[in-house]
């Protein structure tokens, strides 16, 4: 199992501002608790050991809260001075992983996976990078994902340009840290935009299937969702 996790914390959540303001979107109330904290229980589950925290100016928030462990898990801080984009702040938070790869994930996003069956899937793949994929009923809001009967990625397709039932990236990740590191990458990048549509052509991109339960509270109506299902989690 892979035991170092990546998490984008630094999300400010600027649909949520007058619902949660002045909090990242991790750190939005969920019953009580941070949302942050349910996606902790939920690795913590998996025997989930590091946790590698990419915030950005409202670090503090979080830092005060959780300090440097929540449960059995240990929490380090990679800290932006400026927004780096999701591809700045995993490339810096990766070089604070000690492993040879790591689980990289939203933190603004509650998406089940079975990690065991993720890292089966890297295994057998042998796979430098693999993303996790969600079928939804209606593709029309979403950028999708294209792969073939292997599941090595061949397409990515902009927001709008495909309805109906599709696959969309699920914002969980497998990364190999050579890999990534291995790359003449800017300071500041897109992973979705400016890495991963670049790259999948001539280096193999491998999407892992996943029916489990996704919620993104990025805006008020799933937020709000988030108050009822929560209530029903076990961990």
């Amino acid at each position: 199992m892979i035991k170092e996790v990546v998490i984008l914390a630094g999300g400010l959540g600027t649909r949520l501002a007058e619902t949660v303001p002045g909090l990242p979107k991790a750190m939005a109330p969920i019953n009580g608790r941070p949302f942050l904290e349910y996606v902790l229980d939920y690795l913590e589950l998996y025997g989930v050991k590091k946790v590698i925290l990419a915030t950005g100016h409202l670090h503090k928030a979080i830092e005060t809260h959780f300090g440097n462990k929540y449960k059995y898990i240990n929490l380090i801080y990679s800290q932006e001075e400026e927004p780096l984009g999701t591809g700045g702040a995993i490339l810096q938070a990766m070089n604070l992983v000690e492993g040879k790869m790591a689980i990289v994930m939203n933190g603004d996003t509650m998406f089940r996976v079975n990690l065991g069956k993720l890292y089966d899937f890297q295994l057998i793949k042998n796979s430098d990078l693999t993303l996790v994929v969600r079928e939804v009923k209606d593709a029309s809001r979403y950028g999708t994902v294209e792969f073939d009967e292997t599941g090595r990625v061949t397409a990515f397709r902009e927001k709008g340009e495909k309805g109906g039932p599709a696959f969309i990236n699920g914002g969980v990740y497998v990364i190999r840290k050579d890999f990534l590191l291995s790359f003449d990458l800017p300071r500041k990048f897109s992973i979705e935009r400016d890495f991963f549509e670049k790259i999948y052509r001539e280096h193999p991109i491998y999407a892992h299937r996943c029916y489990q339960y996704f919620l993104d509270i990025g805006i008020p109506e799933d937020y709000e969702r988030a108050q009822k299902d929560f209530r029903t989690f076990e961990f």
